[in-house]
């Protein structure tokens, strides 16, 4: 695993720990989980479905409590101080609501005037998401794009240091799914940090600085992206490309030097490398000579398949189910609707 990046944190947690009652026992939701999210820049937020992303953002935003361990925002214990930091956080979780009759901007003055913002600061947030000229329109005749931009306009209202947005770009067509990611990475070219969470491997590749990825609720790896893509966590693989009469030799050759093979576009994708220059030197044994040979730079997303490939949504942990008449589950282990809920998405 990646050491995690040093230095001061926005979001840090410790152990931690939610698990849901089922009919079959207790669902894992998140387990022992280590996270650090740096101050500043876009962070991602990657796993598959089911391993414990969003369970682990509502519990940093209060929606729902842990069983065990710790999480702090800027160094503030949460949930039990996210009063004294909620002023910093903006979130998505959900869907937002808007009055789909009312344009951008009285919506988003409504909404400045509940949590006490000047309405100064509409016109500014409309501009930071590339709403000015659209300001006047009605909330309906939004795309599912601008109603996204729109959603991240509300949640800089009140100029927070750290964005949190689950799955931003569900739904949206590929403008739009771009015009959100410019607004993320220009956030945090501003200093703010962005925390996302997102299964769009491709997408996060292109605006984060930094990622962790998470398999059944457990951090497996965490680090800059650059260093990731280098750490020879996804398979190393070269494509070599040899004469059509010399594929079959060539692919036993290199099948029986243990690599693994596949035949891809008319040439051969050899995986399982530490040197690149062993299968030149193995094909050129036996007379078979390459015309190409072209050493694949892993990305994000045969890194991220290469740690959770065998991972499978949080299974239910062992355990009794309670006799008729018996005492509760501990309070710990429900989940806790947080009055702060609306101010954290505002």
């Amino acid at each position: 695993m990646t050491a995690p990046v040093g230095g001061d944190l926005a979001i840090e947690t410790r152990g931690l720990r939610k698990t849901y009652r089922s009919v079959r026992g207790r669902a894992v939701g998140v387990e022992g989980l280590d996270l650090q999210v740096p101050v500043g820049g876009v962070h991602g937020f990657l796993g598959p479905n089911g391993s414990g992303k969003t369970t682990t953002i509502r519990m940093l935003l209060g929606l729902v409590r842990p069983d065990r361990g710790t999480a702090t925002i800027f160094g503030h214990p949460v949930p039990r101080r996210l009063p004294e930091v909620v002023g910093r956080v903006g979130a998505i979780v959900e869907s937002p609501k808007f009055f789909p009759a009312f344009s951008a901007r009285r919506n988003l003055s409504l909404l400045a005037d509940a949590i006490g913002t000047p309405r100064s600061r509409v016109d500014v947030v409309l501009d930071e998401v590339g709403l000015t000229g659209r300001a006047r329109d009605r909330y309906r005749t939004y795309s599912l794009g601008m109603k996204q931009r729109l959603a991240i306009a509300a949640t800089l209202l009140k100029d927070p240091d750290l964005l949190i947005f689950d799955e931003p770009t569900n739904g949206l067509d590929p403008a739009g799914i771009r015009e959100i990611r410019r607004t993320m990475r220009s956030l945090g070219d501003q200093g703010k940090t962005v925390l996302v969470s997102s299964h769009v491997l491709a997408e996060v590749e292109q605006i984060a600085d930094t990622v962790s990825i998470v398999a059944r609720g457990r951090l497996v790896a965490s680090g800059r992206v650059a260093d990731l893509l280098g750490s020879g966590a996804g398979s190393r693989a070269v494509r070599v490309r040899v004469a059509p009469d010399d594929v079959t030799i060539a692919t036993s050759v290199l099948e029986t030097g243990g690599l693994l093979v596949r035949r891809e576009h008319g040439a051969l994708l050899v995986e399982g490398l530490d040197d690149a220059g062993a299968v030149n030197r193995a094909l050129g044994e036996r007379g078979v000579w390459a015309h190409e040979l072209t050493p694949l730079q892993p990305d994000l997303e045969s890194v991220f398949l290469g740690l959770t490939q065998h991972e499978t949504p949080g299974a239910p942990t062992r355990g009794r189910r309670r006799r008729r008449g018996g005492p509760p589950d501990p309070p710990a282990a429900r989940e806790q609707p947080s009055d702060l809920a609306t101010e954290v998405g505002a």
